[in-house]
């Protein structure tokens, strides 16, 4: 069952949530410092009760402290805002240069949320991300859809976005893109593979293509220049 908003929640409710021991947690490579109450991200997430475990394991606490120095320390900002808030800052008031960097933070707070398990706030991360690809014209490229693949589930929708995001470049007339542009991504996961090319399936109304085993022959001919067999003419020599 989802939790309250807690932007909803009653005074005294919040008052208490704020109340108690505060978890030191240390986020990125250079570790950045966040002193944040333990109450208020147990009642969001059991992620951080220090006797939760995650696939059979307990987690980094010790002594009031979390590490989490694979996590960006820039989806961590939103992360905090919407524990407080129960809500993080909407793109489409954003200038349209800040709108692509924005919603690549929320690619990467959606990926903080699987590690975490806050599926309200996952929801709330792709919507960003979505409405700020559109607003922007941007959308991501190989490098930044690798992660994704690399740390989701193979259930996850973000996988079925970006997926579908790929397949509708490399089928653009208009794109430069084609599947090669996409070679890294299906090095790192034969699903990613799987999942375009079932996108491009669907996204052309399962048009046929036309036989490959009936017409020119030549076009399964190996050949200096074409596609046509050159045949060469040799001369009686007469003299």
């Amino acid at each position: 069952m989802p939790r309250e908003n807690i932007g909803d929640i009653s005074a005294k409710s919040f008052a208490e949530l704020l109340s108690g021991p505060v978890l030191h947690i240390f986020v990125g490579p250079e570790g950045r410092q966040w002193s944040l109450h333990q109450n208020l991200l147990v009642h969001h997430a059991r992620f951080f009760d220090e006797s939760f475990t995650v696939n059979g394991e307990h987690k980094r606490i010790t002594d009031g402290r979390l590490e989490l120095r694979d996590e960006d320390p820039g989806a961590f900002e939103l992360l905090v805002k919407w524990l407080y808030q129960g809500k993080i800052d909407d793109v489409s008031w954003m200038p349209k240069d800040v709108k692509w960097d924005y919603a690549f933070k929320c690619q990467k707070l959606y990926l903080l949320c699987e590690t975490i398990g806050l599926q309200e706030l996952k929801n709330q991360a792709i919507d960003q991300f979505r409405r700020g690809c559109h607003e922007a014209g941007l959308v991501p490229g190989p490098e930044e859809m690798k992660p994704i693949y690399e740390k989701t589930r193979p259930s996850s929708p973000f996988r079925k976005l970006v997926s579908k995001i790929a397949a509708r470049q490399i089928m653009d007339p208009d794109s430069q893109k084609d599947a090669s542009s996409y070679r890294d991504c299906f090095a790192v996961s034969p699903d990613f593979a799987v999942d375009v090319v079932n996108a491009i399936k669907a996204g052309t109304g399962g048009s046929l293509f036309d036989d490959p085993t009936e017409g020119n022959s030549c076009r399964y001919h190996e050949h200096e220049d074409g596609e046509t067999c050159h045949k060469t003419v040799k001369f009686k020599d007469t003299s």
